[in-house]
Order: C-alpha cells, then sequence, then structure tokens
C-alpha cells in the first residue's frame, strides 16, 4: 500500500500499524523531510507524533533499515541510508 508523507495511522485499518507508520517514514524520506545521512527524530518524538507505542515504532524503524532505507548508529540514533553504505565517505 502507498503512504501519503501526511497520513495518519488508522486503527481499523487491515495492515498493523507499524507497517503504515513504515509506509508513512519511507514517504516522508522519499518527500524530502530527512536527508540523506541525517538523523529521523527519536523514537520517542515518533511515538508522540503518531500516538504509537514505542514497541511499535521501533518496528517499523527495523523494518526500514532492513530494506536498507535506514541505519542505526548506536548511541547516536536512526539516520537516512544515503548513496553509499553506511561509514564511508566520511573526512
Amino acid at each position: 500500500m502507498d503512504y501519503s508523507p501526511d497520513a495518519t495511522i488508522i486503527r481499523d485499518a487491515p495492515e498493523p500499524p507499524f507497517e503504515q507508520l513504515a509506509g508513512i517514514l519511507r514517504a516522508r524520506i522519499t518527500r524530502g523531510d530527512w536527508k540523506p545521512r541525517r538523523p529521523i527524530p527519536a523514537e520517542s518524538r515518533l511515538g508522540e507524533e503518531y500516538e504509537l507505542s514505542r514497541p511499535t515504532v521501533r518496528r517499523a524503524i527495523a523494518a526500514l533499515v532492513a530494506d536498507g532505507v535506514l541505519f542505526v548508529v548506536p548511541q547516536r540514533g536512526t539516520y537516512v541510508q544515503g548513496s553509499e553504505p553506511a561509514g564511508e565517505g566520511e573526512s
């Protein structure tokens, strides 16, 4: 299912909330809300914004990490994947 960057979570939709959130976050990245190699908002902030529990937000982020859309830097945050693999091209 395609999601709008401005969509909201629909509680009685056939797709679980984490899938909806993953689609919304992907759409926001595509729109340019968050630039490559830059952090996305914290899990707690996304949870508040979309009225979801932190485990649900984590599951959405994990799905996007698995798809290569995001990457996690421990103790730093979650970042939008750039055109080159994480850790390369930094000076």
